[in-house]
């Protein structure tokens, strides 16, 4: 599809409307709605569960369940290094490098502030003005759990509403400041080599966030 095509679909679609809606077909558990739904995601995206907890695609009660499928205990091994930085999350690096000025690189000469991505707040954006960041995206096929990368302290959550552009590397060339304006829930935590901000980023469909320290976050 022509991207302009693509982004300006996005544009005109009521994107949470459309994303509750998916949401309720995903968490639907009639039989044969859930098998169809869950055989069609998994023979479109080729997704391989030899290290999910549960292999078998009819045992799970929902399409969400089988979308935040845990994986097996030793399915990915974990530095023990206290000071090791694990990557939280299983899919792949987009952007890493330095936040410069208080901006953080998107694609294709895009940027957005730490600041607006932090929710608005200078004090709360403040400790990460020259830090470092990374950009990891899920595909659909990918273990969708994000884990600690490093120990540490929760401080604060913060949801913060926005659009719901799909997240991949059309939109993230395209629309500017895509991570800072789609829905998202900030993590704030002290760690033992200082201050870190987890960002989970909602996207078309995808918008449901659930955190273990307080359940389904949902849209304003």
């Amino acid at each position: 599809m022509n991207k302009a095509l693509f982004i300006g679909f996005q544009k005109l679609v009521p994107q949470h409307c459309l994303s509750r809606l998916v949401g309720s077909l995903a968490n639907c558990k009639t039989p044969w709605v859930k098998k169809r739904f869950i055989h069609w995601f998994h023979k479109q995206y080729a997704i391989d569960m030899k290290d999910a907890l549960v292999e078998d695609i009819d045992a799970y009660a929902c399409f969400n369940d089988f979308f935040t499928r845990a994986l097996k205990p030793d399915a990915r091994p974990i530095d023990t290094n206290p000071l090791s930085i694990a990557s939280p999350a299983d899919g792949a690096i987009s952007q890493i490098g330095k936040i410069e000025h208080g901006r953080v690189f998107q694609a294709k000469g895009r940027s957005y502030g730490v600041t607006t991505l932090l929710g608005g707040d200078e004090s709360r954006a403040q400790p990460f003005i020259n830090g470092d960041f990374a950009t990891i995206y899920l595909s659909p096929r990918d273990y969708h759990r994000v884990h600690m990368p490093i120990s540490g302290v929760l401080k604060e959550t913060v949801y913060i509403p926005g659009d719901l552009y799909s997240v991949n590397q059309t939109t993230a060339e395209e629309v500017d400041q895509l991570f800072a304006r789609n829905e998202r829930l900030v993590a704030l935590f002290d760690t033992e080599i200082g201050p870190m901000a987890m960002v989970l980023v909602g996207a078309m469909i995808v918008a449901g966030i659930e955190v273990v320290w307080q359940g389904q976050v949902l849209h304003l």
